[in-house]
């Protein structure tokens, strides 16, 4: 539950000119993405990673499914999978262990961007003795991704928000995601299609401070920032097209532009990461 909208200017830290960029590549190279999961950047984008034949393939599916699932109003849209958001435990990882078997099977395809994606992340870990794997608790394992597709139609399809503040929810604080909050949050984002254009990234230059997000009511959920307090930060606004792979830090407030029309579909794979010591990147969704 947010409060009523204040007046008072959001604070935080702010990234000089090196770390505030999305760096950009034609091919995938996972040590990119440790730069994100370091704070050595604040994103990085793999512009045509998946075959656009892999990436519709995989989208078909997920319009296919019949677990496809409604999401509520605080991020309209359609779903596969389980979200940690303002829930407990226990029930994100009921979610999880359904959603996985699920899951699992609508990646059996050729080309799976996902196991493309951790297999790279992975080796380049194993070289400093690491390792990326699902977040756990009590042997039961984070959901291993998140299908969605973003229907909101009015300033933003998702409204501007940070990754970082429902890790440290209290509902979850026996989760292992306990472990990462204050490090970088990788948000990892597959773009499978985006008809009719438009479903940018926007992406502001803060990562708001624990006075900011008690002030407006979102201490542990990181949702929403009124995007009239956010209008002295620089931002950017990424492009992103069938095919990319994009990975940002997700403490940062950000946001999706809205469709504009009933004909524009985005539709994306994602899931979350950050290190929880020096040796081990957990995952969630």
């Amino acid at each position: 539950m947010t409060s009523s909208v204040t007046t008072r200017p959001i604070t935080g830290w702010s990234g000089d000119a090196d770390y505030f960029t999305f760096r950009e590549y034609q091919e995938f190279v996972p040590e990119a993405v440790l730069d994100v999961l370091e704070g050595r950047c604040a994103g990085v984008v793999f512009r045509g990673m998946v075959p656009l034949d892999v990436a519709a393939n995989i989208s078909r599916r997920f319009w296919d499914s019949p677990h496809r699932q409604v999401r509520g109003a605080e991020a309209p849209g359609y779903y596969i999978g389980a979200y940690t958001w303002n829930k407990p435990t226990a029930q994100y990882l009921d979610e999880a262990a359904a959603a996985n078997p699920i899951l699992r099977d609508l990646l059996d395809v050729p080309g799976d961007p996902m196991k493309q994606f951790y297999a790279g992340l992975g080796a380049v870990l194993a070289e400093r003795g690491a390792v990326v794997r699902p977040a756990e608790h009590e042997g039961r394992i984070a959901a291993i991704a998140l299908f969605r597709s973003w229907h909101g139609r009015g300033a933003f399809a998702l409204e501007p928000h940070d990754d970082d503040s429902q890790c440290s929810d209290p509902q979850m604080a026996d989760f292992e995601r306990n472990g990462v909050f204050g490090n970088p949050i990788g948000a990892l984002n597959i773009c499978l299609e985006n008809k009719g254009g438009g479903g940018r990234l926007v992406y502001w230059n803060v990562q708001p401070d624990l006075e900011s997000k008690r002030s407006l009511g979102v201490e542990y959920t990181g949702s929403p920032y009124p995007a009239e307090l956010l209008k002295d930060y620089e931002s950017k606004w990424i492009d992103v097209n069938p095919g990319d792979v994009y990975v940002f830090n997700g403490a940062h407030v950000h946001a999706v532009e809205p469709n504009t029309t009933e004909k524009q579909t985005r539709t994306t794979l994602a899931a979350m990461m950050a290190f929880r010591d020096d040796r081990t990147v957990v995952t969630w969704s």
